[in-house]
Parts: structure tokens; sequence; C-alpha cells
């Protein structure tokens, strides 16, 4: 695959022979070993197999659908039908004469009509020949009226009376019908064979036809003489006729009719001579309109209306014309003539094909391998190889790429246009340029225009858009303000130290907050020119986070650098910080049996002490407890360390607390008081600055028991709970 058009339009050979005479297949693979450093030879893309025959092709068309590709060539006389949808060659087959053309009858493969150089007439299946009918003279094309079921065969010579004959062979009767009569300037007498039932060497004849299917059904025959006249098959005469546009030429005579086409108004007509001059009819005009030189005098072969059969996108094209010689085929417009792009390929061209709504054309041709070209700006690529598109835009959008697009970089190709469909288009007011300009490429559903034009466009059709779109940008930036006050928690992706960089990711949102804040206010003052360029500024002002400093990248993802949480030195810190092991916190240890009944028995001696104030001391160790107090700054004491407390919160319900005697209460303490004489429970020590007598002891003040509870100070100063 090579781009062979460098020009606007681009045009990629897909298979093909580059020279005029391929290798033989013995030195083909004798140098098979060394085409492995042939670029070429590397890069080729073998679209359908065995898409060749052994010496030329002849004649190729495409099934309606669009599924098969029949072909004919020698030698030896063969058929070849291939699958597209498989890529593949479907089945081949040998005739016993030359082909001159065939049509394919029906939709698929299954029904084809061949017309032999022997004057015979084939009608081939898939299963093979059904049937063979011979022709009185030579025929020189082949069409298919469908209306009426049948076969024309323009022939060679003139009849009793003088006239040519085109042949009809009625499919539904099964026999020949009364051949439509042309005036083609009788026999040539002067030469031999004159008067035969062939006529002479240079006698006239019906060269070629045409069949208006798409609209009035009307026949057009083109003649040795240079004329073209228009019948009518339900009349069965001539209703018209066009002479000769130029004059006849001393030398090589008046240029004959080689080619036909209607275009699918059925007001068209397109003529192509056997000197390389197209002219283009209107059915309401004698003159032409348009006269095109195919430019190297070759008889022109083939005459195609590249015209879609859907309307729509008939109508959103522009229309063109397919014209191919021997040597070069060109597509030009249809309007004024000018021309759009060419192939010329380097083996003779004998018929060219080309698949409907595409930009695919495939070639019968001298030489062994038939050619294959693929014009992206024409049509996109058949669905039966779709991959085309793709491998035609990376060879496009490649810089490096020798075959690339001229005058393209990476990424051109589709960045400066802008897709739009038909109601966009509408709402634009560009509708009116469907058809008419190539500003609109038709693309699937839509169109892609230039966006130089839409955004004019969009600007004419709505001359308040610069205000709205500066409207919108202000909404839209106070819009992310607003969400950006409610985040989500955000999942920190780092290995360790997990919860410092939730902390220090919380104050870089707060830090953005403030930041978009300031830009917010400037907005509403400034345009949008300049609120664009604070944002630029503030962007480049940002300073770059401690999670992403390099410096730093250690803390957070050494295990080496994990900050001990469960540490005293941590906790004096970070006094509120709950401690983790890892992803999960500390859970807290619960509370035994015998501290669970302390904690009860506190519960109903506060509910005692706040019952009855008057039982109680001067409360001296409510202020002794705290250092924050007047009275323990006044009392001189210094500051103990503090004793570890047990706090249980519930949302159940509290127990009851069973309220006690004052008889009770005494019992208790005089049963859990020891026997012994060991002392039990807290013991408080004074020191008199004063001498000590002789024989005097240390005072000791003893209190009751308690378990498990001596970190505990007293919540209250009652005087029974010393008992």
């Amino acid at each position: 695959m090579k781009l062979t058009n460098h020009g606007a339009v681009s045009v990629y050979t897909i298979s093909g022979s580059s020279t005029a005479r391929p290798l033989p297949e013995w030195l083909a693979r004798k140098r098979k070993r060394s085409l492995k450093n042939d670029i070429e030879y590397g890069s080729r893309i073998e679209l359908l197999q065995d898409f060749e025959f052994e010496e030329a092709s002849q004649c190729i068309r495409v099934s309606e659908d669009g599924d098969w590709v029949m072909s004919t060539g020698t030698y030896k006389p063969q058929i070849h039908t291939h699958y597209l949808p498989h890529l593949s060659l479907s089945y081949a087959r040998h005739t016993t004469s030359l082909n001159t053309t065939f049509l394919l009858l029906s939709s698929d493969h299954s029904k084809s009509i061949h017309l032999q150089s022997d004057r015979s007439l084939e009608i081939h299946t898939p299963s093979g020949l059904f049937h063979t009918t011979r022709l009185p003279r030579y025929g020189r094309d082949l069409k298919y009226d469908r209306r009426a079921a049948e076969i024309l065969v323009p022939a060679v010579g003139v009849n009793e009376d003088g006239y040519g004959e085109v042949y009809r062979l009625n499919l539904d009767l099964g026999r020949y019908m009364k051949a439509y009569e042309v005036d083609v300037g009788g026999d040539h007498f002067t030469s031999a064979g004159r008067g035969a039932l062939q006529g002479g060497i240079s006698t006239g004849a019906v060269n070629t036809a045409a069949v208006a299917e798409a609209s009035h059904n009307l026949l057009a025959f083109g003649t040795s003489m240079g004329t073209v006249e228009l019948c009518d098959p339900r009349a069965r005469g001539r209703l018209a006729r066009l002479e000769p546009a130029t004059q006849a030429d001393a030398i090589d005579g008046r240029a004959e009719i080689t080619a036909l086409e209607f275009d699918r108004t059925g007001l068209g007509l397109a003529t192509g001579t056997s000197a390389g001059l197209i002219h283009l009819y209107d059915l309401r005009s004698p003159k032409p309109l348009l006269k095109k030189d195919q430019g190297f005098g070759y008889p022109i072969q083939t005459l195609t209306y590249l015209s879609s059969d859907t309307s729509s996108r008939a109508q959103a094209t522009e229309p063109k014309i397919l014209s191919a010689d021997k040597r070069i085929i060109k597509i030009w417009d249809a309007r004024n003539g000018s021309p759009w792009t060419s192939v010329e390929p380097a083996v003779d061209i004998n018929c060219v094909a080309w698949c409907k709504d595409s930009g695919m054309l495939l070639t019968a041709n001298e030489g062994r391998q038939q050619h294959s070209f693929f014009i992206p700006q024409l049509g996109p690529a058949p669905r039966w190889c779709s991959f085309l598109d793709n491998v035609v835009e990376e060879m496009a959008e490649d810089p490096n790429d020798p075959s690339a697009f001229t005058g393209q970089k990476a990424g051109e190709v589709y960045d400066n246009h802008k897709f739009l469909t038909l109601q966009q288009l509408d709402s634009l007011n560009l509708s009116h340029l469907i058809g008419t300009t190539s500003l609109l490429r038709p693309y699937m559903h839509g169109y892609f225009v230039a966006q130089r034009l839409y955004e004019e466009a969009r600007l004419i059709a709505d001359p308040y858009v610069w205000e709205e779109q500066r409207s919108k940008r202000i909404k839209e930036k106070i819009d992310s303000e607003r969400e950006s006050r409610i985040r989500g928690n955000k999942k920190v992706a780092v290995k360790v130290n997990k919860r410092l960089a939730e902390k220090i990711m919380e104050r870089e949102e707060d830090a953005e907050r403030r930041r978009a804040k300031r830009v917010l206010e400037k907005a509403e003052k400034n345009d949008m020119v300049d609120v664009a360029e604070t944002d630029e500024q503030a962007m480049v002002k940002e300073p770059s986070g401690l999670l992403t400093d390099l410096r730093f990248a250690k803390l957070f993802q050494d295990p080496a650098y994990a900050i001990d949480e469960t540490s005293k030195e941590f906790q004096m810190l970070n006094p509120s910080t709950k401690p983790t092991v890892g992803d999960h916190s500390i859970p807290e240890r619960k509370l035994t049996a015998v501290e669970e009944e302390a904690l009860d028995e506190r519960h109903g001696s506060n509910l005692d002490t706040s019952s009855g104030s008057e039982d109680q001391l001067p409360v001296k160790s409510e202020g002794t407890g705290r250092i924050s107090s007047s009275t323990y700054r006044k009392s001189g004491h210094r500051a103990q360390k503090a004793q570890p407390q047990v706090r249980v919160s519930s949302s159940k319900a509290s127990h009851p607390v069973k309220d006690r005697s004052f008889g009770d209460r005494a019992e208790r303490v005089k049963t859990t008081r020891p026997s012994s004489g060991a002392v039990v429970g807290k013991r408080e020590i004074t020191f008199a600055p004063e001498r000590k007598a002789k024989g005097q002891r240390v005072k000791e003040v003893e209190q009751p028991a308690r378990r498990k509870s001596e970190g505990r100070r007293s919540a209250s100063g009652n005087v029974f709970r010393n008992m």
C-alpha cells in the first residue's frame, strides 16, 4: 500500500503491480529470498486472494449488494468470482472463447450473462454454464433493460435496409424480439466484404448503449458516425438524435461514440468519443453543456456518474464523473469540468468498476495483477475492508512517513474541523452549502466543517454568544467552588504515615479553596481574558505539596520512617490523637467485674453526697486534684503525676444504684477491715518540721481498703468514706 498521488486529493494503491511486465513465476520464486529486504514488497497488502489472471483481465463488475466481484480475463479465458466479506476467491471457471463484456443480472453473482468474442451469449450460474445462444453478427456492448427483462446487444453491420441493429433477447419469453434499427450510415461499399452479412471493413456499427434505469427508462445508442439516438422501449422507435458536437477530422475522420452514461435524474447524458473527448448534454437541448478532453487521445472506455443511491447522500456530495481510457483514470467536477484527482497506473486499463458509496476503485487491466485504488476523500472504505480507514489515517498522521499527506503534521488531519449534524447546520444557517461546496465534508450522519467557518457562522447566528460564554465560565467556576466545600474522604496512596498524609492534604485543600476564592473575586470584576491569565498565574504560583516533594518521598514509603503513635513522646505532643497501629485504631480495654462494681459504688456515693451537703466536711480534695483550681495554688502543693483514670460511657440506660443506710455502710466498713494488725489501703504520712520528741512516733492515718482502685482519687470529701 502506497500513496500514488500527492496532490490535494490523495490516492492509495492497495494492490497492483508497479511495472508494466511483472516477473515470471520461476524468477519470482528465485528472488523470493532477497525480497524480504524489499520495503515495498514487505509493506504490500493482498486485499483479495488471487485477484489476478495469468496474462490480463478484460472486464470487472461489482454486484448491487456489494458482496461479490466478478471479473473475466485470459489466458486461458476464465471467470473469477470473489466473495468480498471473506476477501477470498469463491470460484474460477474457464470458457471456450474470450470474453468481450458481461453483466450481472441479479443483485448478487447468481445470474450473469457474457458476450463472447465468437458471437455467442452465455448465461452462467454458480453451478456452471446454464445456456448458450448465438448472435447473427458480432456484438460490441451489452445492456439489460430491467423493466422489459430484455438483453440489448449493439452489433456491427447493417440489415437489408441499411440500418444498424440492436438485438433484443427477451429473458421472459426466451427468444429474440424485433431489433432496434439505428442509422449508422450504411455499409462501407469500398472495402472488402461489402454487402455481406457482417459488412465491409469500415462498415457502420452501434458501438455502445445506455439505459436510464433510475428515471424515464429511455434507451441511448452511440454509433460509429458519432451520433446518439434516443429510443423509447414503449414506442420502439427513435425519439431524437444528437449530432456530433465536433466536426469530422480530415485525417482521422469522424469520432465514434465509445461510451454513454445517464445521470440519476435522467436529464443529463455523458458521451465519450474515440478521440478522447467527453461531452455533457441536457436532453432538453441539442447542444452540449460541457466539453472535457481526457488528454491522451485514446478512446474513452468507461464513464460513470459517482452518485450515491441514497438521495440524502447524493444531495450532500458534489456531482463528479469518472472517465477512463486505457492510460489514465480521471475524476472531475460535473458542473465546470475542473479536475479533482487522477490515477495513472503503469499498465493499460480495460475496465473500471466503482464500489458504490465508497472510495474504492477496482480495475481490469493488462498485466497479471488487477489494481485496486482507495480515495479517502471520495468516500469511506467499503464494509468488507473497513480496516483501510485506520491504515490510511495512521499513514496520514505520521510526519516521518514519506507516503503521508504532504504538508500535514501529526494530529492535523481532523484537528481543524468540527463535526456537525443536519440539525446543527440548520441552526447555524449552513444547510444551503450542502452539495454546493467542499467546505462541508460528508461523514456518517453529518459533516466535517472547517473550524474557522464554524466559529464565524456561530458568531453571526448568535451575536451574544461571547457574553453567554463568559457568564457560563464564571458559573462553572462558582459551581466547582461550591462542590469543593463538601468533599469526600480522599484515599491517600501512601504506604506509611497515612494519617500524616491526610492531614497535609487537608491543609493543601484549604489553601486551594482560598486561592479559588480570590480568583472568583477577580473574575467578577475583569473580563474572561483576565480570568484566564489569573488562572494561569495561580497554577504557576501554586507550590508543590509535601506529598509530591521528592525530598520527603521516603517519609511516606519507607517503613523505617513510620511514626509510632503509641510512644510516650507522640502522646505528649498530640494528646488528642487516638493512637493507631497500622490502619486500625487501638481498642480500649474493657472493665473487669470488680472495676464495674467499684464504679457503681462511686456513682451511689456521688448521689448521697449531692443529696446531703450538710454532712460534708470542708471540701479539701475537690480542689487538690485540679491544677487549674485556685485552692490548689493557695495550698502550695506541688504538682503530682496524674493518675490514670478509667471512664466508661455508654448509650444504654444506666444501672440502678442501691441506696444504702448509714448503718449498712458502717457495718460494711467493719467487716472489710482486716482483723490482723497489718495495714491495708492507702497510707498518708506527714512530716512536721519540728524536732521530734523522744519516743514520739509518726502519726499514721489509715484509710479503708479499696480493691484495685488505688490509682483513683476521691470524688468527694464525705467524712464517712474515710471510716
